[in-house]
């Protein structure tokens, strides 16, 4: 018998809200009936696993065919399958209460996360594309009806007898002009193996097996050896270097949580390692965008994480805030944490060869997660300018008897460019001083006050910032050979001949093997500069000149022979010279600058 009814929603407006706004990626309807489709046939799998079902399983599997000259779309399964009575439950009563409300409420917002945990609309996702949907369908229960469901989009709906030989269901869709591009069938597979490339059922389009129904996540990680992860990662990356190493996640209490997690060779767009990590639900694809399931600092892995309990909205593209989702995020660092610090009791060595790529998720982690460095510290590794490693704890003793001063606080002197900074390097080296190299620009910056916020007792200078004995005060203090009138007039003979208002000159007693000039940027108002930078606000700082100090060594021998000389255009000539050398040690000397350095350098030799 026909039966005719409405939608039970209590709204006519539903339906366009389905169709441009819930589900804000068309593609997802297929996403949609495919899994619902899985679903069905893998609870047939359960009750006949159970006793419940007596009868022959046969092949299980989902079939996704394409009729482009009817236009038409339909998903096949031959899992439980529904009745007319059943039909009337999963499929007329839309699983939404108030649904009045949520129309007044939201129908002009634009936040899809704002509906969040509303429904359960998976099914109606085929209106996106379908002006038409008929649902044709067998149970699995002896002794029942075929059944058919049509519904043209509106709160209509037909039920009626059918004919339907085998058990299961059709999902038929009748594609609406506006989305005649579904009817391509290179479009249909890329969406297929998008969303089903690891589905637990055999997926089927044109003939073709598109899935692999038992991906590596799923086996037992005893069960696998080092080649079976690496030839997955290939499946995942192909064009992709082989990771330095993995985890193998696999967790059920107290939320489920399969997966596995690659570190990569880290490249120097730290963009294009991003969005690496693939979210699937129950072997379903969901989305690359996992910023809050897994730790920001741990976004540049690669790999595959696996939850069915990580709540998704309607649309099963965003997440929920909810407990589980903290709970999997602090698991995720924990066992990161865990596997970083095995792999560095265990070969210490091999972890070394590797720590420029693992040091950068080891820095991004004690930058941005407040608890990470209490579990990193014991293998966060410093490197110094003549390439040896050390923990935080090793360096403290290498560097304590030498770099404490007169205040008992350690400073720790650092490197950003050993190539530009090697005079000051070298000054530091003679002091009998070390020198850390800190030279990547995207994230050492951040370590450098991460750090000095959790050492305690700790400083870390650039040893660039100030003359290497400003540095480290020490109470002994080398003494100068000039009187205080000579090194007055020394500063005042600068000052004429520089002409620069903005630097801070002074005269200060350096060894005689320091060169004449000095110059140095605070290391204050370099950070200052660095942060304004990393705001966006660099070209706000730029309209204000550096506060360089430039730094007169009054024990040289040519600062003497500069206040000696009688001859006011050769005094003019050493200081120039004397500036640009310190200028040239910066890697500041360029253009007409360095021209007129390099021809005053010419005429002094000759």
């Amino acid at each position: 018998m026909q039966e005719k009814g409405t939608i039970s929603v209590n709204t006519e407006n539903i339906f366009p809200i389905i169709k441009k706004f819930l589900y804000s990626d068309q593609e997802i309807f297929l996403r949609e009936l495919v899994s619902n489709a899985m679903d069905a046939t893998q609870k047939l799998k359960g009750l006949a696993s159970l006793g419940e079902y007596k009868g022959e399983l046969g092949e299980l599997k989902v079939r996704v065919s394409l009729n482009a000259e009817a236009k038409t779309i339909t998903i096949s399964d031959n899992g439980l399958g529904m009745t007319a009575e059943e039909i009337k439950k999963y499929i007329n009563q839309v699983a939404f209460s108030g649904a009045t409300e949520f129309v007044e409420k939201y129908q002009g917002k634009t936040e899809a996360g704002q509906i969040i945990g509303h429904f359960g609309l998976g099914f109606y996702s085929a209106f996106m594309v379908a002006e038409k949907v008929r649902i044709v369908t067998q149970s699995y229960q002896e002794g029942t009806e075929a059944a058919q469901w049509e519904c043209d989009g509106s709160t209509s709906f037909e039920i009626s007898p059918a004919v339907k030989a085998e058990r299961g269901t059709d999902v038929i869709l009748h594609i609406a002009e506006d989305a005649q591009e579904f009817l391509d069938q290179y479009k249909l597979k890329s969406i297929l193996q998008k969303y089903g490339k690891f589905l637990p059922i055999p997926l089927y389009f044109e003939e073709e097996q598109i899935n692999n129904t038992a991906p590596l996540w799923t086996k037992t990680p005893t069960d696998l050896k080092d080649e079976d992860y690496l030839n997955f990662y290939k499946e995942l990356y192909p064009f992709s270097e082989e990771p330095l190493f993995w985890i193998h996640l696999n967790v059920d209490y107290p939320f489920n949580l399969t997966g596995i997690l690659y570190f990569p060779k880290i490249k120097s767009n730290l963009d294009l390692n991003r969005e690496k990590i693939q979210l699937y639900s129950r072997q379903v694809f969901i989305t690359d965008e996992v910023k809050d399931i897994v730790p920001e600092f741990l976004q540049l892995m690669h790999g595959i994480i696996d939850s069915p309990d990580i709540p998704l909205n309607v649309s099963r593209s965003y997440l929920q805030a909810d407990s589980n989702v903290k709970k999997i995020n602090n698991y995720i660092t924990r066992k990161v944490a865990d596997k970083l610090s095995e792999l560095f009791r265990e070969d210490r060595k091999a972890f070394e060869e590797k720590w420029q790529s693992i040091g950068l998720f080891v820095k991004y982690g004690i930058i941005t997660e407040e608890k990470f460095f209490d579990k990193a510290k014991n293998f966060t590794l410093v490197r110094n300018t003549e390439e040896k490693l050390f923990t935080l704890d090793e360096y403290r003793e290498h560097v304590q008897a030498t770099q404490t001063d007169k205040n008992e606080q350690l400073v720790w002197l650092y490197s950003s460019d050993a190539g530009k900074q090697s005079t000051y390097i070298a000054s530091a080296k003679r002091k009998g001083y070390d020198v850390l190299l800190l030279n990547d620009a995207f994230i050492d910056n951040h370590f450098v006050s991460a750090l000095e916020g959790k050492l305690e007792k700790t400083s870390l200078k650039r040893v660039d910032a100030d003359t290497v004995d400003k540095l480290i005060e020490q109470d002994t203090k080398l003494e100068s050979v000039l009187s205080e009138a000579e090194s007055t007039k020394l500063q005042e003979l600068y000052a004429k001949v520089l002409n620069n208002k903005q630097l801070k000159i002074s005269v200060e007693a350096m060894p005689t093997d320091e060169l004449p000039v000095v110059i140095t940027l605070p290391e204050f108002m370099r950070r200052m500069q660095e942060m304004a930078a990393a705001q966006g606000m660099g070209g706000m700082m730029g309209q204000m000149p550096p506060a360089y100090q430039v730094a007169i060594n009054g024990n040289h021998p040519l600062n003497q022979s500069i206040l000696a000389a009688t001859d006011e255009a050769q005094q003019q000539q050493w200081i120039k010279q004397a500036y640009d050398l310190a200028l040239l040690s910066q890697g500041q000397l360029s253009g007409e600058a360095l021209q007129a350095f390099i021809e005053r350098s010419v005429g002094m030799i000759q």
